[in-house]
């Protein structure tokens, strides 16, 4: 067993606003399985670039092991080759009967490695590239991501192959993945960097209790300020007037006054101003002690949403309903039956390839016209999709490329008030240092805020979002689940993370 240290680590981009790291130190164990967690844009996927050495920083990384990075970048030249011919280039000293023994445990079989690897699906090509990853033998393994566009199915392989396996940070924002991998988590809260024996739901546990207690402990320090202000307030009073009355004074009203006792009543009137001093002193340590309790608590502001209601009960109808591309060797699906009623919240199962957004860009057909989503969508349908005369659509794409330039024009070409946008970025965790930068430099959790924060502003009877919470990272996720729980859009979504669908979900539609 070997350490990776990092001591007094500092990061900054060539230009940014900001720093990423500031004087951050902390240890992990080479054989443990440790979940990262963090909000989106806290630096999760830079400091796996720092420990690959990527980037130049201040501070230290020491570490007596070799790193290895899922995902691997796969030139664009190689993509319409096998991978039994690039993935050599891809892991140094990579031996064929090891990864035919990874690709085994991944129930994948070996004629994968033989067909364009462009003609493999999400799945497919992430288990592939798990076994090329774990085809060495003392690497330490940084994965990022690696369930992101996976179906179910292929995610719970996934699941049960990384249980089997140690010496890795995992970077994730499935809350049923994690459990189920880790037995360490990294956490990079808002001020500080924490590690924990545990998963996510012990942690998550762990730091309710230390919250709730922190507010406790808060609510102590807010009542001792209040009481100190207005100690510190009358004493300085009582002072400042005893002060006025040190020069000049009525022999009548005061007969036992003399010149001499200025002398005493600038020593009290000192006296007094001292014991102000250290009032105000004991609350200055009272506020800083109170801001210090508060810069590590995780806490989601409410979100809102404005659902429209339709004059019609159902507002999308499936009878029988099919779809194939043309020259296709067969349907996507068909005899597909469904509805969606005011207040369902109807997710859709599948996996993937199956046509789960097929349906969604048939459906947005109907209702947009035309639209970027529904350019050139052509496909032969069989049985009956229809939808309510004049419904509007919030919709979110599984796609964030199109993202670049400012907000403002970003608004702008969206009718959206950039005000209540960027009001919305913010309750998502966003700094307002963000907002100045092209959409382009944003890492893909923020692009998917920006579309969710657009959605969130955009008045629908229906909302469709195709798989939201890419990238989206564990907190908003849950500042989500509380915002359709609370106004109860009507919706039709596809998204793999269990805990999100069985928390939402009023129906789900299997595609087969």
């Amino acid at each position: 067993m070997a350490q990776i240290r990092v001591n007094d680590l500092t990061f900054y981009y060539e230009g940014s606003y900001d720093n990423i790291f500031e004087h951050v130190s902390f240890a992990v164990d080479t054989d443990w399985k440790l979940g990262f967690i963090g909000r989106n844009g806290k630096g999760k996927t830079t400091f796996l670039n720092l420990l690959l050495g990527r980037y130049e920083y201040k501070g230290s990384i020491t570490a007596s092991t070799v790193f290895d990075y899922f995902p691997y970048q796969i030139k664009e030249e190689t993509l319409s080759l096998p991978a039994i011919d690039f993935a050599g280039e891809l892991k140094a000293g990579l031996e064929q009967w090891r990864m035919l023994r990874e690709l085994g445990k991944l129930k994948l079989d070996a004629e994968v490695l033989y067909r364009p690897f462009c003609t493999l699906s999400f799945g497919e090509q992430t288990k592939l590239l798990l076994a090329v990853l774990f085809s060495g033998e003392n690497d330490f393994l940084l994965i990022d991501e690696p369930t992101n566009h996976l179906d179910m199915k292929a995610r719970e392989t996934v699941k049960e192959y990384l249980r089997g396996k140690r010496g890795f940070i995992l970077v994730s924002h499935d809350r049923d993945f994690l459990d189920a991998c880790v037995d360490h988590v990294l956490v990079f809260g808002r001020r500080t960097i924490e590690v924990q024996a545990g998963n996510f739901s012990s942690w998550w546990e762990n730091k309710r209790r230390q919250d709730l207690h922190v507010q406790m402990e808060n609510e102590k320090h807010r009542k001792e300020i209040v009481k100190l202000k207005a100690a510190a307030r009358q004493t300085r009073q009582w002072a400042d007037k005893n002060e006025r009355t040190k020069i000049g004074f009525d022999p009548v009203k005061e007969p036992d006054r003399c010149k001499g006792t200025r002398a005493f009543i600038g020593a009290k009137t000192k006296k007094m101003q001292s014991r102000v001093g250290q009032m105000e002193r004991r609350l200055d340590r009272e506020i800083e002690e109170k801001e210090g309790l508060l810069r590590d608590i995780e806490e989601t502001a409410a979100l809102k949403l404005m659902p429209l209601s339709h004059h019609k009960r159902t507002l999308v109808t499936a009878d029988r309903f099919g779809l194939m591309y043309a020259g296709g060797k067969g349907p996507l699906f068909e005899d597909l039956s469904f509805e969606i009623d005011q207040g369902d919240r109807v997710f859709l199962n599948g996996a993937n390839g199956c046509g789960k957004s097929s349906l969604i860009k048939a459906i947005l057909h109907r209702t947009f016209q035309e639209n970027e989503e529904t350019k050139g969508f052509t496909v032969m349908e069989s049985g009956k999709l229809s939808t309510a005369s004049g419904l509007v659509v919030s919709y979110i794409s599984q796609d964030t490329s199109f993202l670049q330039g400012s907000i403002k024009k970003f608004c702008k070409a969206r009718n959206l008030k950039e005000s209540l946008f960027l009001g919305i970025l913010r309750r998502l965790d966003m700094d307002r240092v963000q907002f100045g930068k092209d959409m382009r430099e944003y890492s893909e959790g923020q692009k998917k805020k920006v579309l969710i924060a657009a959605s969130l502003l955009t008045p629908a009877h229906l909302y469709i979002w195709d798989e939201p919470l890419n990238y989206i990272d564990v907190f908003s996720r849950m500042q989500i689940e509380e915002l359709i729980l609370a106004y109860k859009p009507t919706m039709l979504a596809v998204e793999h993370d269990v805990r999100f669908r069985e928390n939402i979900a009023t129906e789900v539609v299997d595609i087969s």
